[in-house]
């Protein structure tokens, strides 16, 4: 495409006064004023034949193989410019679809030997097939004059995924030494599981000793133990419609997936069998419990696999079918929202349901915007108003919270970026207690 800057457009726009003025000053000299409007157009067309052809334009592009959710990615565009004459600058647009977040929008670049580099940052918005559409160059010619420009149509594909990395960090960081007491409380001295025998030390529970052994070998014996291993976690996944809206600027969907595998890897490491389940209107997905740290891998293709949906989310067909699936006791970990009371007491009944044989923990979504609102002094009455439409939310969720933990359900109830550790925290203590 091919089109006149604003130059061109003021200096071809000035023959016009030009010609009425000397038609009235001069009448015999007013085709002065038409000849400066068709030395505008001449001169376009000279900056047109002299400026840099389209067509002798090279593009090469670097891609990430994928962009993971909370971390940027980088593409790159080397431009090359293979004709005579090479444009001073030339300016470039990213298009993408609504996934990926460019930056900068727009910039305009230096070209050194006919070759300039275009980079931009990709910040994901939703997991899911994102979309590199157009790349678009404009340039102009040696007088100012026109704009040459080419759309490069890429349709390249950028999976946007859950950021494993940060999981995998996450669950190194909680392994440490200190971190959650976690070597304490999963190896000696916490749990079901026999571990070992020990002397027996001052402050030791004296039911811990074993007077047989202890007599056997001449010495006061005590039983250690460790958490029990091989117990089954199920982790039921919300996909519906309450789900899709954003918290703090991602989707619920995508913190729960994350703190989800967090759990998973730790329970894996940990040597328990941990299994996926989703479900909106009805069941999405069913993974099954699966056992060692191999199994990590599949799990996260699973969650990769798991999309966004506008469907209500029917409580009743996706916890019963979890419940008939359920063949063993389980750790049954819940990650859901609702809007109010009506809409929670589907779920409330299909939740006491699952614990009549099962343990549940049940995690909130703490929505801090709602909470800052109450917080904040209003400065006018719709700061008044928004402030208490927000406490009745909360009071709301409040009286399920309670009705849930009357139940018996465990809640893991912590800001948003505290959701994983908060969630493994809770899952040991459950271990901790032997309550499986």
């Amino acid at each position: 495409m091919i089109y006149p800057t604003r130059t061109a457009i003021v200096f071809t726009a000035l023959g016009i006064p030009l010609a009425l003025a000397l038609g009235v000053m001069a009448p015999g000299w007013w085709l002065w004023g038409v000849a400066w409007i068709f030395l505008a157009v001449g001169l376009g067309l000279a900056d047109s034949l002299l400026a840099s052809s389209r067509h002798a334009l090279r593009i090469e592009s670097s891609v990430p193989e994928m962009a993971m959710m909370g971390r940027m990615s980088h593409v790159s565009f080397a431009v090359q410019f293979a004709g005579r004459v090479a444009p001073r600058d030339v300016e470039v647009i990213l298009d993408t679809n609504a996934r990926l977040q460019p930056s900068p929008a727009r910039q305009m670049l230096k070209v050194t030997d006919r070759t300039t580099v275009a980079q931009f940052d990709l910040a994901p918005i939703r997991r899911g097939q994102a979309m590199l559409d157009t790349l678009w160059l404009r340039w102009q010619g040696p007088l100012g004059l026109i704009w040459k420009q080419r759309s490069e149509a890429l349709s390249m594909a950028v999976p946007v995924v859950t950021n494993v990395n940060a999981v995998k960090e996450e669950a190194l960081r909680l392994f440490e030494r200190g971190s959650l007491g976690l070597h304490v409380q999963l190896n000696a001295g916490a749990g079901a599981e026999f571990h070992a025998l020990t002397e027996f030390q001052p402050g030791m529970d004296r039911r811990s000793i074993d007077w047989k052994q202890s007599a056997r070998h001449g010495a006061l014996l005590a039983k250690e133990y460790q958490a029990e291993q091989n117990q089954h976690i199920l982790i039921a996944l919300d996909t519906g419609r309450l789900m899709s809206e954003p918290l703090l600027g991602q989707p619920r969907l995508d913190r729960a997936l994350q703190a989800a595998l967090l759990l998973a890897f730790v329970g894996l490491k940990l040597g328990d069998r941990v299994g996926l389940f989703a479900f909106d209107e009805k069941p999405k997905l069913s993974s099954g419990t699966l056992a060692g740290s191999a199994s990590f891998g599949q799990l996260q293709r699973l969650a990769a696999s798991l999309d966004y949906s506008t469907a209500e989310t029917n409580f009743t067909l996706g916890l019963t079918q979890l419940a008939g699936e359920l063949e063993h006791r389980s750790i049954v970990v819940i990650f859901t929202d609702f809007s109010d009371t009506t809409s929670a007491e589907l779920m409330l009944e299909n939740v006491a349901r699952l614990l009549r044989r099962h343990l549940v923990l049940f995690v909130v979504f703490r929505d801090e915007e709602l909470e800052s609102m109450i917080s904040k002094e209003p400065g006018s009455p719709e700061d008044v108003t928004r402030a208490v439409i927000a406490d009745s939310l909360l009071r709301e969720k409040d009286v399920v919270v309670n009705r849930l933990q009357r139940l018996g359900v465990d809640i893991v109830d912590v800001t948003v970026e505290q959701i994983g550790s908060g969630l493994v925290g809770a899952y040991l203590a459950v271990k901790n207690r032997h309550r499986v």
